[in-house]
């Protein structure tokens, strides 16, 4: 089982947002040296609990402190944006970390609607026009398939240009979105932690819909879970409940962040019994390493899913590092020590 790690910059007990950027940094640095094979970092805005809107600007700043672990968006809302723009962010990333980015895209807005409209967004329904002319772009500013005279955007180019660029994936939830990466041949990685439902038929519709293109030749499929493990199956559960106590609020129309793991087992201890809860904790990927990871592989192979994204969650950094760490993919057993966390 291929894994990588999905990071949203959470902001963790009494931190600040500035805080939970720079603390997704040091995630990063310690996922490259646990082993795993890429870190995406997600785009969110007006979101109190989350403290990055601007995932490109993070990957430039972690492609200066790693060396081999892959980074990607998860994702570009590439609504809210020009597709011109995007791919020149995402050509300029190419530039500073040649072969090691990964550009994931979605069709939300990342945000509320009045959110979307202070950002621009032209909305979801805009999503494949941009979509077509940002791969022309990357395209064309790699030198792999020009823009031929007469097009609309003919002569215009993405700098940097250079040699290769970033590899492309389709951010989904439902059968729809997945069968659109399918058709553009295209990565696909399906948000089973916004979904709340397995992966499985999204990846088929993707597998039975996809077509080679100068992108990718086979398809790839992947799907992104939340999971937190620590030394036991106790502490593993009880280190998850202010996520699960934010997110039982939140389904319950009472949306609330909790700062500390008791207020928020007192928050569910009040939902005991509720058909909420139970959902919610069906749900709920926590516990030991070992019975963790028998979820996880348990799931992706239902799913047939070529990687897992887990999304680094905890109550604290420390813990966030150490879930990663006892869930370190099973051949990077000699992984490098983990680096010293840079001053705050």
């Amino acid at each position: 089982m291929k894994l990588s790690v999905l990071d949203l910059s959470p902001v963790t007990g009494e931190a600040t947002q500035a805080q939970a950027v720079r603390e997704t940094i040091e995630v990063a640095r310690a996922a490259e040296a646990f082993g795993y094979h890429r870190f995406w970092m997600a785009e969110h805005h007006n979101i109190a609990g989350l403290g990055s809107p601007s995932p490109e600007l993070l990957i430039a700043a972690i492609s200066q402190q790693t060396s081999t672990i892959r980074l990607g968006s998860g994702g570009v809302m590439l609504v809210n944006y020009s597709p011109l723009k995007v791919a020149e962010n995402f050509m300029m990333l190419e530039a500073l970390a040649p072969g090691r980015i990964d550009l994931g895209l979605g069709r939300a807005l990342g945000a509320d609607g009045r959110t979307g409209g202070a950002l621009r967004s032209v909305g979801s329904d805009a999503f494949p026009q941009y979509f077509q002319l940002l791969m022309a772009w990357l395209l064309d500013s790699s030198g792999k398939v020009p823009i031929p005279p007469g097009h609309p955007i003919y002569d215009i180019k993405a700098n940097p240009t250079g040699p290769s660029h970033p590899d492309v994936f389709v951010l989904c939830t439902s059968e729809e979105s997945a069968q659109f990466a399918g058709n553009m041949g295209v990565g696909l990685v399906f948000a089973e932690f916004i979904a709340r439902t397995e992966a499985g038929p999204a990846i088929a519709a993707y597998r039975r819909t996809f077509e080679p293109s100068a992108f990718r030749n086979e398809p790839w499929a992947g799907t992104a879970m939340v999971a937190f493990a620590a030394e036991t199956e106790e502490a593993g559960w009880r280190g998850d409940a202010m996520r699960r106590a934010g997110n039982v609020a939140m389904l319950s129309g009472r949306r609330r962040r909790f700062t500390d793991i008791e207020s928020a087992e007192a928050f569910l201890a009040e939902w005991a019994g509720t058909p909420l809860l139970a959902d919610v904790e069906g749900r709920t990927i926590a516990g030991d390493a070992g019975s963790v990871r028998a979820t996880l592989a348990a799931k992706a192979a239902r799913a047939e899913a070529d990687e897992v994204f887990v999304m680094a969650t905890g109550p604290s950094l420390q813990a966030r590092i150490r879930s990663l760490e006892l869930l370190r993919p099973q051949d990077a057993a000699a992984s490098r020590p983990l680096p010293q966390a840079a001053p705050a």
